[in-house]
């Protein structure tokens, strides 16, 4: 690897993947799930995470396993806290003779159920989504990549990094396992070696408890029954046989090639500045307008053969309905957008028989030009963020058949979907210098009626408005550590990278 920063503004220049070493990870986790900044507004002071969080109240924790020891990653002092040790013996018996660690996510529901009430089990999924992509990016800046590993149940997930431990819940808030994800430089998995791992770290010996962020609580039930009734047993077999995926024509197949190409030699597109400087917005200047070559780019990174989507193991189940204000070149008015190219034709015969479906880009078309910043305004809540903006979107994921052929877990899946599509819109948005935000607050009733959709095929499940910001002056901004304010002002410091490791 060139360079000794593997996060330096310059870029990355990668011969090798980076070893699996502890300031590698330490570098890792610092750009997927640590402080990007602290906010102040007079006595006031907040912290900002590089993976965005509805309301910045994260609930998305994450645990490390590595060389046979659960680690717990506590964002705020850049440590590692140890939780168990496994044999070792068995911990490369689980790897298979690869080379990589395990990175899992859990969902504290709690902290986003005491603002937003029922909403808080899916502004858990698309955090979920959020930090998935932060990894993935993350990981590209030493050449490995991310693989979410489906062979895992929720209760093994939940068993490997010790929440199901009845010793340690006491009064913490419950969590609840999401996802696990093998990271390295080769990724290729041979299922089989879930239970076996899983059972090693139940019988391990666990030390320290979860920090306890609020003793009272009130109860949504209706929460706890969607957690119920999507957990995952562990890789399941479709329950009915997909349709078939249309022939690919010799174009098709090469532009394939090139993406893929494309995605080899982009690895570590987004640069250390532009992740650790991803806000949300707050306000927009409504006036601005987007090139439409940077906006047709960025549709471009959301295609499925890209990282950040290789690290899912489905095919895409989310595409966009925009809602375009001020594009150059580009006509105002509502717009749909496929990630898959076969999608179109069934749209075509759901949605309203009167849209033009005028092809303006690879896989864009116009359905309805017209001002439609009151109707954004209004289909997100009555939301100036989604008028005022360049413009702003609804991801539409194809629900009913979904969950009727893989099963009930996949729902978690499409939210996650959503957040990933998210978090890369929030960094085309910076690399544009514009800012995103997603909006968790939408009437999904009125974004059908708008299209013409019925019935529960295809349902709206996140919005997103792109724009100008507008900063609040009052408000000032702190690098996330100190440490790394000590290792810029004097180059012969070393930068800190790795992270703390206690018990």
């Amino acid at each position: 690897m060139k360079g000794s920063d593997p996060g330096s503004d310059r870029g990355i220049d990668l011969e090798v993947a980076a070893p699996l070493h502890r300031e590698a990870i330490g570098w890792f986790l610092r750009y997927a799930m640590g402080l990007s900044a602290w906010k102040a507004y007079g006595d006031t002071r907040w912290a900002l995470r590089v993976n965005p969080s509805s309301g910045n109240l994260h609930p998305t924790e994450a645990y490390l396993i590595h060389d046979g020891r659960i680690f717990h990653y506590a964002p705020r002092e850049h440590a590692l806290e140890e939780r168990a040790v496994l044999s070792y013996e068995k911990w490369t018996a689980f790897l298979q003779g690869r080379q990589g660690f395990l990175v899992a996510l859990t969902s504290i529901q709690w902290r986003e159920a005491w603002k937003y009430g029922e909403r808080a089990f899916r502004y858990c999924q698309h955090d979920v989504g959020h930090a998935i992509v932060a990894l993935r990016f993350s990981a590209s800046l030493f050449g490995w990549t991310l693989r979410l590993l489906p062979e895992w149940s929720d209760e093994q997930m939940a068993t490997l990094v010790g929440v199901d431990r009845d010793d340690d819940r006491g009064e913490a808030e419950p969590e609840h396992p999401e996802c696990l994800a093998l990271v390295g430089p080769g990724v290729s998995w041979t299922p089989g070696a879930a239970a076996a791992l899983a059972a090693e770290a139940r019988s391990a010996a666990w030390h320290g408890r979860a920090n306890i962020l609020s003793r009272g609580h009130d109860e949504w039930p209706v929460i706890e029954q969607v957690t119920k009734a999507t957990r995952y047993s562990g890789q399941l077999a479709i329950r009915k046989t997909q349709p078939p995926t249309p022939p690919s024509s010799r174009a098709d197949d090469a532009r394939a090639s090139a993406r893929q190409a494309e995605a080899r030699s982009v690895e570590a597109l987004y640069p250390r500045r532009l992740i650790l400087q991803r806000r949300s917005a707050l306000a927009f200047d409504g006036r601005t307008a987007l090139p439409r070559e940077r906006f047709l780019a960025m549709l471009a990174k959301l295609h499925p053969s890209l990282p950040p989507f290789d690290a899912f193991d489905w095919p895409p189940h989310v595409h966009l309905a925009l809602f375009v204000h001020r594009v150059e070149g580009l006509t105002p008015g509502v717009y749909v957008y496929s990630r898959e190219a076969s999608v179109i034709d069934e749209w075509r015969s759901l949605m309203r028989p009167e849209f033009l479906w005028e092809q303006t880009g690879d896989r864009l078309f116009l359905l309805l030009p017209t001002d439609v910043t009151w109707a954004a305004n209004r289909i997100s809540c009555d939301q100036a963020i989604a008028s005022d903006g360049c413009f702003s979107l609804g991801m539409i994921a194809r629900v009913e058949s979904a969950l009727r052929d893989r099963g009930e877990w996949f729902y978690r899946r499409l939210f996650w979907e959503c957040g990933a599509i998210g978090q890369v819109l929030y960094l085309e948005a910076e690399a544009a210098g514009a800012r995103g935000t997603g909006i968790g607050c939408f009437y999904d009733d009125a974004v059908h009626e708008l299209l013409g959709l019925a019935g529960h095929e295809w349902q709206s499940l996140y919005h997103f408005s792109m724009g100008f910001p507008v900063d609040d002056p009052r408000l000032t901004t702190e690098t996330g550590y100190a440490w790394e304010v000590l290792a810029n002002a004097n180059q012969d410091v070393p930068a800190h990278g790795g992270p703390v490791s206690r018990t």
